[in-house]
């Protein structure tokens, strides 16, 4: 059995937060994804009980500690619970650390303790409909005006767009003289101009609110302005580590949980006259899927020690991405496989772990993008095309 490296107290707050899934999360899951929205309840519910946003000083509303391990038990048994179209980590460990790392202690007293009691959920919006993970395509701009910045422009596949109270915009601010002069701007919930589109419906995560948002002629003003004025592509490349980060963890999490929900199924189900475990062809499959969970999990485990320690490349995590969001695709695909008829069934979870998976090689950056910054390193940037060395 894989030895993982957790903290006694932080056993403990794994067995409490699967208390709390059980209790306030899976019994409304179902009429959640019905609805295609989370009810802003289930965060105000999770920030009662601290398990909202856990890294912010106290005097913010979280505990004071910033190891990665807590957030990481977060994803792991949200994704257990099979609760993962709540997307809470995007909040709390995703968006949140912006206030901190790049805005001021005006912006962070502000509107920290409110993200943390889960009364302001956050979003981000950088993809448009024209500009994925090509951010030098974005056509969104501000223009600064006096006392404030005009914004204009609009983006698509917004996670938590409908719920969101504080949108953290990507926009930029000299496209004619430099492409990359972005700057990040804190759009409120009313902010005249501000406006929400349909609520997009997906393939999976059926409770995970995803919309479009449009800006037109929205005044933000300069307190409102995320860091230095022009620097936000640097900054979005900043987050990006961490973001990938966080998707290795969900991603083996799931992988995990289909190999489980697949074993349970084949030693119960029977084929001509025997369970469908005793053949070799369905032993052979898991075997191989249960080495490569493993080995997958270790590196992830040891990159967020690196994290912890300040010390995770964007190449690693990269790496991290690629690989279990792959191992999540494929070990869905077997499950559904080895279900027979049943892994087609919406009843059987297996279905909806197939279904959920796919998204996991796109956002964040594709699995090809992926493979641009993996090889970048491994080849050197002689053999990499001028315009994708931005990712």
């Amino acid at each position: 059995m894989l030895q993982r490296e957790f903290t006694e107290e932080q056993q403990m707050f794994r067995d409490a937060y699967r208390k709390f899934l059980a209790a306030e999360i899976v019994p409304h899951m179902e009429a959640w994804r019905e609805a295609g929205i989370v009810d802003r309840e289930a965060f105000r519910k999770a920030g009662e009980q601290g398990f909202l946003m856990i890294w912010p000083e106290e005097k913010y509303g979280g505990m004071g500690d910033d190891d990665f391990r807590f957030e990481q038990i977060i994803i792991e048994e949200t994704t257990y619970a099979r609760a993962a179209d709540w997307f809470n980590t995007l909040h709390s460990r995703l968006v949140g650390p912006y206030l901190t790392r790049f805005g001021n202690a005006e912006q962070c007293e502000r509107f920290l303790p409110r993200c943390a009691t889960g009364d302001c959920i956050l979003a981000i919006a950088m993809t448009e409909p024209d500009a994925g993970s090509d951010l030098a395509g974005m056509r969104t701009t501000a223009k600064e005006e006096g006392d404030h910045w005009v914004l204009n422009g609009s983006k698509t596949f917004i996670s938590n767009g409908i719920n969101a109270d504080l949108v953290i915009v990507a926009a930029k601010t000299d496209p004619e003289n430099s492409p990359h002069a972005m700057t990040l701007f804190l759009v409120e919930r009313g902010m005249e101009g501000f406006e929400r589109g349909r609520n997009l419906k997906k393939m999976g995560l059926k409770a995970q609110d995803t919309a479009e948002l449009f800006f037109n002629d929205v005044k933000v003003p300069k307190a409102n302005v995320l860091g230095e004025p022009g620097k936000g592509f640097y900054y979005l490349m900043e987050g990006l580590a961490e973001e990938r980060l966080l998707g290795a963890a969900g991603y083996i999490a799931h992988a995990q949980l289909s190999w489980d929900l697949t074993a349970e199924y084949v030693k119960e189900r029977k084929a001509f006259g025997k369970p469908v475990a005793a053949f070799q062809n369905t032993q052979f499959k898991l075997a191989e899927k249960r080495a490569e969970i493993d080995f997958a999990q270790v590196y992830v485990d040891q990159c967020v020690k690196s994290f912890n320690a300040g010390e995770l490349t964007a190449v690693d995590a990269a790496k991290a991405k690629l690989v279990c969001s792959e191992l999540q695709v494929s070990m869905a695909e077997l499950g559904v496989q080895l279900h027979g008829g049943h892994g087609y069934m919406d009843e059987y979870p297996i279905s909806r772990q197939y279904t959920d998976a796919k998204i996991s090689t796109i956002y964040a950056g594709s699995s090809e993008v992926m493979k641009i910054i993996i090889s970048r390193d491994c080849l050197g940037d002689d053999y990499t095309p001028h315009n994708t060395r931005n990712f």
